[in-house]
């Protein structure tokens, strides 16, 4: 993170590498993500806690997580359902997976993890008693394709529970406000489906979906970081891109800086989380 008094180096286009998208090849170069808003681990624990007390895996029943990573949630769905359930998580990256398919080794766990996407679930219909699914449809350019799988590969009465930012509700102060709202729609227009936070509710309806609850949860940054990798970097791209200057930048990087060093600062997402369940 750069200093108050050492400015951000100049970087050019080309160093500018993004991340692969996972989630949808169609989709933009996956750029942002909830988990680089820094230091906000206290949140996202509070965010998984609802969504693991609202789908309430019971033993004997089937789990599934879309988009698992490296495998936590499908790790503590294998606990819930015991030796007579089962807990699946679907990733499309293989390296993610590996790790997964480590993790379960290395812990004795049941779970199992296989390779697929949002769009198109390896399993049959009326298969899965509770379903998870977070962070995944800001990234995909069909999320209503990701919606009709969950309800295809849920079973009558079985639940589901996604989570989704929605990139319009990030706030970040300090900092000249036409800057920071350059920031912030780089931000927007640099993902595939910035809005999805809000979108949830329909989409899911749209699929036969029964929504049960909508809840929400803002990440907040840790008030001593500063600007963060995620402001850093999606500053650098709008100064880049020209909608700000590099001086507008530095400056920007500055300001939150003395903001975190005299307790006047705030960065924050919000996420939202639907929990529905198919008809009978």
């Amino acid at each position: 993170m750069p200093s108050r008094t050492a400015p951000t180096p100049a970087v050019r286009m080309t160093d500018y590498i993004p991340r692969p998208d996972r989630f949808d090849s169609a989709g933009k170069d996956q750029l942002i993500d909830a988990h680089d808003l820094e230091v906000t681990q206290p949140g996202m624990r509070t965010l998984g806690a609802w969504s693991h007390r609202a789908l309430a895996v019971r033993a004997g029943e089937s789990a599934l997580d879309i988009g698992s990573g490296t495998g936590s949630e499908v790790l503590a769905f294998a606990d819930a359902v015991g030796p007579t359930g089962t807990a699946v998580g679907v990733e499309p990256d293989p390296n993610l997976l590996a790790s997964a398919q480590r993790r379960t080794t290395a812990d004795g766990s049941s779970a199992r993890f296989v390779s697929g996407d949002a769009y198109g679930l390896p399993f049959g219909g009326d298969t899965f008693d509770a379903v998870l699914c977070e962070r995944v449809f800001q990234h995909l350019t069909a999320p209503a394709r990701a919606a009709a799988e969950i309800a295809r590969v849920l079973r009558p009465g079985g639940r589901a529970v996604v989570v989704d930012c929605d990139w319009a509700t990030s706030i970040v102060h300090p900092g000249d406000r036409r800057v920071v709202d350059a920031v912030i729609d780089t931000l927007i227009s640099s993902t595939t489906n910035p809005l999805s936070g809000r979108r949830l509710g329909g989409l899911l309806t749209g699929a036969g979906l029964v929504v049960d609850e909508i809840g929400s949860h803002a990440l907040v940054q840790d008030r001593t970081v500063g600007a963060g990798a995620l402001v850093s970097r999606i500053a650098e791209l709008a100064a880049l891109r020209g909608v700000i200057t590099t001086a507008e930048r530095d400056q920007l990087i500055t300001d939150l800086q003395a903001g975190a060093d005299r307790g006047d600062i705030h960065i924050s997402v919000t996420l939202f989380g639907a929990l529905v369940h198919k008809p009978n």
